[in-house]
């Protein structure tokens, strides 16, 4: 028998957002053929939403939002004129994601390009310009610049996987220039952007995978580093884990100890060809890929990481939380959002211990005590494994307690087949990849 302690005498800081995601719900403001899933959105209280890769789907405004190069889209144009930005669609995107109560976390630069010819990956032209035109974004959608708003987006990162492809690749996917040119990019974006708005947080480089660039990254940088933001694609919650760590680490080393660390792209990835590729999209969109995400959720939460943000919330293949095509129908993957955000509302994190590798799980409190919610994942990557029993102790023996169950046949129905033992320990048992919401209030 597995058990998880929880100690709710001992907190651990606050509940982090763990539940963030990249892009925001599918809706307009007109009813007309309108399929929406703004309202589950809503409830599972997703805090943050990255912009990166937003333009690829045409509901969201396809190639007229969010990329420098659909925003300016004539780069000899004067970057002080007003008229030289199309901001219109954007501005819909941003209000949608603003209108689901979530704040986004603006991605400055491009989508991902796989075509083989490259239209906005390439380097802009001159870098000093490219960094004014991002001020002027800013301004747009924080002071109200061109008929803007005053939205107070906290999060500017600059560029996304520069490290992808190596700088004699043919197919440059991400940055079509060198490793020296996106580290001048960089440096002027973010000297020049800090400057403006000190108040706001400034990062990148939203890290693929290559931590000998990363070194090399943070050893010549000259401007500031707010948040430190990175990629991982993995088939086990606890390689997420050493890699947390290990970014820490690595901040830590390079004098960035105030650095916040985001992973903000991470999904279920056994493998990026054949079978492999084939076995992975069914499993991010299953109860298994649910289990993955809820047990990186828990990890995330008890290790020195800042923010998480699921890649992607956007309807494509690697969409785990909606229909593709009916985005108002609800996948697996859903509901570990759903269920987190009862922690995260409780604001105070638990200490949490398990004696099963196999087994995450993280809980939090309210500042009276009454209220306590958790979150236990059993989770393997054998499909062969078979079912646990848990036991659960650390809970109150006063008020009510509520278990509610996520597995392959269940989507968060309420579990009646536990039992209390004479030390009042929980005792119930889970399927293969299942999660588990307990919630206890007085």
């Amino acid at each position: 028998m597995a058990t998880v302690s929880i100690d709710t005498t001992k907190t651990t800081g606050k509940v982090k957002p763990m539940h963030a995601v990249n892009n925001g719900p599918v809706y307009k403001f007109a009813a007309d053929q309108r399929i929406t899933n703004i309202d589950a959105y809503r409830e599972a209280g997703i805090p943050y939403a990255r912009n990166h890769d937003a333009s690829f789907y045409s509901t969201y405004g396809g190639e007229h939002i969010v990329d420098i190069n659909f925003i300016f889209t004539d780069f000899s144009a004067d970057p002080y004129d007003p008229a030289s930005y199309d901001f219109v669609m954007t501005d819909e995107y941003i209000r949608v994601t603003e209108f689901a109560g979530t704040k986004t976390f603006y991605r400055l630069g491009s989508k991902i390009e796989h075509w083989i010819k490259k239209y906005n990956t390439l380097p802009p032209a001159d870098f000093q310009k490219w960094a004014v035109i991002c001020e002027h974004i800013i301004k747009h959608y924080n002071y109200g610049w061109a008929d803007g708003f005053h939205y107070g987006l906290e999060y500017w990162e600059i560029w996304n996987e520069a490290d992808l492809d190596s700088d004699d690749s043919p197919n440059k996917r991400t940055w079509g220039g060198t490793k020296k040119q996106y580290f001048e990019l960089y440096d002027i974006t973010a000297n020049h952007l800090k400057k403006c708005f000190p108040e706001l947080k400034i990062g990148g480089p939203a890290l693929a995978y290559n931590f000998e660039w990363a070194e090399d990254f943070l050893s010549q940088l000259n401007a500031p580093l707010d948040f430190f933001s990175w990629h991982i694609y993995v088939k086990d919650p606890k390689l997420v884990e050493q890699r947390i760590r290990f970014v820490r680490e690595l901040l830590d080393k390079h004098g960035y100890t105030e650095t916040e660390s985001i992973l903000n792209e991470w999904n279920y990835v056994r493998g990026w060809e054949g079978d492999d590729w084939i076995y992975s999209r069914k499993t991010e969109k299953n109860y298994k890929g649910a289990a993955f995400i809820a047990g990186v959720m828990c990890i995330g939460q008890n290790n020195p990481l800042d923010m998480l943000m699921y890649y992607d919330a956007r309807p494509c293949g690697m969409n785990g939380m909606f229909n593709t095509d009916l985005v108002c129908d609800l996948l697996k993957g859903y509901y570990p959002f759903l269920m987190f955000n009862s922690l995260y509302k409780l604001d105070k994190s638990a200490l949490v211990e398990t004696d099963d590798n196999n087994i995450f799980a993280c809980a939090a409190v309210s500042d009276d005590k009454k209220e306590m919610a958790a979150m236990v994942v059993y989770y393997d990557d054998n499909d062969d494994a078979t079912a646990k029993e848990v036991k659960l102790s650390g809970l109150s023996t006063d008020g009510t307690t509520e278990l509610f169950i996520l597995d392959k046949d269940r989507s968060m129905e309420k579990l009646e087949s536990y039992t209390i033992d004479s030390e009042n320990n929980l005792c119930f048992k889970m399927p293969l990849c299942s999660v588990c919401l307990i919630k206890q209030s007085k």
